[in-house]
């Protein structure tokens, strides 16, 4: 059975898109397949943002223009009729998912007052229940500006706005399973979350206002301005602007009210202004402002514009021919969107809903059920979920890479890990708010640090000692961001380290090898992949570290292997591939399988492995039962051993992308304490994956220790 829940409101600007997000995303954790589905569009002709941020979810395949319902102009022109193409579109969404979010209507067509109504009377129709937003700001123009302040409303306030909301739902026959008060005062949650409780027996959560939240970006101001970028880098608009200062005054006097992450608006003609903002931009004694608009058409003198490149500026700036009235008023009005572009809204957003909002609670209201099959999207959640219930404190050595601090961003707000990041702090912080960013909750470390470059220094020469390494020749090495975050392991500074974003692998694991050295009765570090296929994950090793193993060394990867799977929660049972199943075949290849998969049988007596085996016999069910019938491995295995590093890492990459699976690793594994390497090619996600990898791997080796 299809679970579906409607998520409407009884004003705009209510935030419900944040609530649709997350609700989105708790359901892709349970089910595999989530739909999304918008009944009535703001427009047929124009895109809606809402839409595609919420299509854009990874975990949601339906295709634009099958999420659409009807538009305005269909529900004025005949509401009946409306109503049937809606429910005829909505079963089309529905059959091809397991759960479906359905996103009510916007209310940007003021000419209905009954809009609310309609939301109900589509609800009822489509069986689906109800999960009702109250704003608890002030509704019109001043409540949708994201610059501008508008009034929020109390307790009692949100009681009554609940009471009428809540009868004009049940007059419909609407079912309504849980109501969240968004964008409320943050001092009266509580408060707020009793009031309404008095009129409903549903769960009530409540969610404070959040400034990155309701701020647009720059871009949005400048597109509002129809600017144009004539300075600094494009990436940086989609900085949220957090506040506006009309700079129309002279220099000295603009100085001191510059604030944090504001859009500065200069006179097109103040050059001295529009100099002095720049370096007070770059200073370390200013806020960090988010940009700079040019207002009045007014063109930059030749030997301004000589300056300003000399300055070599990334902070964003824009010129518009509006004049002072129409660019502060464009500027005022313009809203604050959630979008998918938007990192730091995505985030924030993701971060917001789990904090304040039960999701067991919720799933129960809706009466979803975890699913038996596994997606990737499913594996990625829980991945961070296990992270997130015994927080570990991993070290980030790459500050320099805009990827590292994005990824930190999300692991930071999402609450995955405590984070240290390498790299002289004003550089690093002052590159991720340019990229509106929020890392202001990470350590920040120089690797040339004094205090630790010496007493690193000092241990890395006693560990290095019967190499020749002294304390002098050794504080020029730690000062590597690769050995300095791994001393950091090493002296239990950090749990975990994550890497290679801008290193090699070598580069990254050499460290751990001198330092941290294997686990007892464990002769290699090794690696595997977490292969996330459509609806089950699979370890594939070595696939990155060890180039032609021994027999003894695959016995190695095999046992080690089969661990990591358990640490993340997939059955082991080992196939030790080769070109032959079984006594089929013979050769020093298929030899050297044999007698590793006989030590493995030595070191782990009761884990179920086989080999030497083909891959299609330890894949497919119908092969294995000609091949190696009775064997309870064969057509049934989760751990794959690779004869070589050319064929595993062959292997993987083939079924990455003819199978479309998610490949997340490489995993290191056989180390006392866990380092792991990126790919340089690395996405944000799959460095949030693997940071969230790594402390589960440090989970481990705590219980175990």
């Amino acid at each position: 059975m299809v679970r579906s829940v409607y998520i409407t409101s009884a004003e705009g600007h209510s935030g419900k898109s944040t609530i649709a997000l997350g609700v989105l995303d708790t359901l892709s954790r349970e089910v595999g397949r989530v739909g999304v589905f918008r009944p009535v569009a703001r427009s047929r002709d124009e895109r809606d943002y809402v839409l595609e941020l919420l299509l854009d979810h990874d975990g949601v395949d339906i295709a634009y223009e099958d999420a659409l319902g009807v538009g305005y102009d269909d529900v004025h022109a005949d509401p009946d009729l409306a109503l049937t193409r809606i429910v005829e579109r909505y079963r089309a969404v529905e059959r091809q998912c397991d759960a479906v979010v359905v996103i009510g209507s916007d209310f940007t067509d003021v000419s209905t007052p009954t809009e609310l109504s309609f939301n109900a009377r589509v609800a009822a129709n489509l069986g689906a229940p109800v999960l009702l937003v109250l704003g608890g700001r002030v509704s019109g123009a001043a409540g949708g500006r994201g610059l501008a302040e508008s009034g929020g409303r109390s307790a009692e306030d949100m009681r009554r706005f609940a009471e009428v909301t809540v009868a004009e739902l049940a007059d419909e026959h609407a079912q309504l399973i849980g109501v969240i008060a968004n964008r409320a005062d943050e001092d009266q949650l509580e408060q707020i979350a009793e009031a309404i409780g008095e009129v409903v027996d549903v769960p009530v959560w409540t969610l404070p206002e959040d400034r990155v939240l309701v701020a647009p970006t720059v871009r949005s101001v400048m597109e509002a301005c129809d600017g144009q970028l004539i300075a600094g880098e494009e990436e940086l608009l989609g900085r949220e602007a957090l506040g506006v200062v009309v700079a129309g005054m002279t220099m000295e006097n603009v100085l001191p009210r510059l604030t944090e992450g504001a859009l500065v608006l200069i006179p097109g003609d103040r050059s001295e202004v529009l100099v002095a903002v720049l370096m007070a931009h770059a200073s370390e004694t200013f806020p960090s402002v988010a940009g700079i608009m040019l207002y009045g058409g007014f063109d930059i003198p030749s030997s301004v514009l000589l300056l300003i490149d000399g300055l070599d500026p990334s902070l964003p700036m824009i010129r518009t021919s509006f004049n002072t009235y129409e660019t502060v008023l464009r500027v005022t009005e313009t809203r604050g969107r959630l979008a998918a572009e938007s990192q730091r809204k995505f985030d924030t957003a993701l971060g917001l809903f789990e904090r304040h909002v039960d999701r067991e609670r919720l799933l129960a209201s809706l009466d979803v059920t975890r699913s038996d099959v596994v997606t990737p999207l499913m594996f990625e959640y829980d991945l961070l979920e296990r992270a997130r219930g015994d927080l570990k404190h991993i070290v980030l050595p790459e500050g320099g890479d805009d990827r590292i601090l994005r990824a930190a961003n999300t692991l930071l707000e999402r609450g995955v890990a405590q984070l240290t990041i390498l790299g002289e702090s004003f550089e690093v912080r002052s590159r991720a708010i340019e990229l509106g960013l929020d890392i202001s909750k990470a350590e920040v470390l120089s690797p040339y640090d004094d205090v630790l470059r010496q007493k690193f220094a000092e241990e890395y020469a006693r560990l290095r000692a019967h190499k020749g390494m002294t304390v002098e020749a050794a504080r020029d090495v730690v000062t590597d961001v690769s050995y300095f975050g791994t001393m950091m392991v090493h002296l239990g500074l950090a749990d975990g380290m994550v890497s290679g974003a801008a290193h090699t692998t070598a580069h990254t694991i050499r460290p751990g090898f001198e330092i941290i050295k294997t686990q007892p009765g464990v002769s290699v570090v090794s690696s595997v992949f977490l292969m996330c296929l459509a609806d089950r994950v699979l370890a594939y090793g070595d696939c990155a570290v060890i180039p032609d193993p021994t027999s003894e060394q695959l016995a190695d990867i095999a046992v080690s292997s089969a661990r990591t799977a358990e640490q993340f929660g997939i059955d082991p049972r080992v196939a030790m591939l080769s070109y032959s199943t079984g006594t089929s075949g013979s050769g020093a290849d298929v030899e050297k399988v044999r007698a590793g998969t006989e030590l493995v049988r030595e070191r782990w007596h009761d884990l179920p492995v086989e080999g030497p085996i083909q891959y299609d016999a330890a894949a497919d069910a119908a092969v294995a039962a000609a091949k190696m019938p009775g064997s309870e491995v064969a057509g049934r295995a989760t751990v794959f051993i690779f004869p070589d590093l050319n064929t595993g890492n062959n292997t993987y990459k083939a079924v990455q992308r003819s199978a479309g699976a998610v490949a997340i690793g490489p995993v290191l594994q056989g180390l006392n304490k866990p380092i792991n390497d990126l790919s340089r090619g690395a996405l944000v996600r799959d460095i949030v994956n693997t940071v969230a990898i790594t402390a589960i791997q440090a989970q481990a080796a705590e219980a175990s220790a």
